[in-house]
């Protein structure tokens, strides 16, 4: 009836090393390293899978051992999720004598020094956008060709303020873009930065999250009036009013090009997670983009579920440098017979492979979900429970 397979035979390093005698153990005492150590738990789990009467178990206690294995699975995957979000924290040098005065030095420049010349390069940048652009826009309404170039070049010289206040160091690799009809660039998402990164050098319409504060008198006054598409993640009709401008943008004359982060939510430029398959499905060619940063000087990811976007500059403007390359990959088109996820996967592989990131099948939706706290706990309590009772048993 089972198929018989020799999984309840102890396999792990610890075990081994118990049969040759190289640890001499007291069975009566408990040890830390005991409860660590769920490989044998997890190969008893599996043989008892097969047939628990082959590892000499009950029904009941493969069932217990089973469910103490998928919970212990489950925290594991959990864990490789939350890892695509969290920040690098840098390792500490300023440990001893001669290199705490280093240290202090370093932080009084990037405070003292840096940040002051820094925030001038910013004011000065919003003083020339906020006294041009306004008139521009408003005075010549008749001459939409002159508007619109004059507008570009508004925007892609406060992107440059910007870049400049962050002492950025940005490397393009590969062909500039160009602006033609039926295509669509993507790249991956570390922060909306990236978007002044690559604005700098050709202004795009981009895909873009409803924010708050100055950032959203930004994209209301100005990035909309580009072609801009805002929307509302948790809105259902604001998902299907892009999905419907997306195709209008893509196909229409005149356009700025399109840029969209398929991942819709930033991570940290070590992972990826999937790609929305929006971009994938309307038939036009898809130009990846790769965005590397350097965390030696600073880190670009910004977390919004921690601080807000200006504390995230603040976080940048006191750091050395942002340095960061930029490749523009070779533009794809779905293959016959591809399906629009399998060509989101075939883009993102390509993204992966030109930054070195690692690839995780998780929706970066799923970053905005939050567990009810009474799941959490009494998912950590019966798996305690769980836990007691084994080391009672034992």
């Amino acid at each position: 009836m089972y198929e018989t397979l020799n999984l309840c035979s102890p396999g792990s390093e610890l075990e081994s090393d118990r049969r040759r005698g190289l640890l001499h153990e007291n069975p009566g005492k408990f040890r830390l390293r005991d409860l660590l150590d769920i490989s044998g738990k997890l190969t008893e789990a599996a043989g008892a899978v097969v047939d628990p009467q082959d590892c000499g178990l009950s029904m009941d206690r493969a069932r217990g051992i089973l469910r103490i294995t998928m919970d212990c699975g489950c925290f594991l995957v959990w864990d490789s999720f939350t890892r695509c979000f969290k920040s690098l924290s840098p390792d500490p040098w300023n440990w001893n004598v001669y290199l705490f005065p280093l240290w202090c030095l370093g932080v009084v420049t990037r405070y003292l020094i840096l940040f002051p010349v820094r925030l001038i390069i910013v004011g000065i940048g919003w003083i020339v956008f906020l006294s041009c652009y306004p008139a521009v826009h408003t005075l010549l309404k008749g001459h939409h060709k002159l508007r619109r170039k004059l507008e570009k070049r508004l925007l892609r010289l406060f992107c440059g303020f910007f870049v400049a206040s962050w002492t950025g160091v940005i490397k393009y690799h590969g062909p500039r873009p160009s602006k033609r009809p039926g295509q669509v660039f993507v790249a991956n998402h570390t922060s909306m930065i990236d978007y002044a990164i690559l604005a700098q050098m050709t202004v795009f319409a981009g895909i873009m999250q409803r924010h708050n504060g100055w950032v959203g008198f930004m994209q209301r006054t100005i990035l909309e009036s580009l072609g801009c598409i805002l929307f509302n993640r948790t809105e259902a009709k604001d998902r299907e009013i892009v999905a419907k401008r997306l195709k209008e943008h893509v196909y229409g004359t005149g356009n700025h090009p399109l840029l969209i982060f398929p991942e819709g939510t930033c991570v940290n430029n070590r992972y990826s997670v999937m790609f929305k398959k929006g971009a994938f499905e309307i038939g036009c060619t898809v130009c990846p983009i790769a965005i590397k940063y350097n965390k030696i000087f600073s880190d670009a990811f910004w977390d919004s579920r921690k601080h807000s976007f200006t504390v995230h500059l603040f976080r940048i403007m006191t750091s050395w440098a942002l340095v960061c390359d930029v490749y523009f990959l070779e533009p794809q088109k779905p293959k016959p017979g591809e399906t629009p996820i399998e060509f989101a996967e075939r883009v993102r592989d390509m993204i992966c492979a030109r930054a070195g990131l690692k690839q995780v099948d998780w929706d970066g939706f799923l970053k905005h979900w939050r567990p009810s706290p009474k799941l959490l706990e009494s998912k950590q309590q019966r798996f305690a429970e769980s836990l007691l009772q084994r080391m009672r048993e034992n």
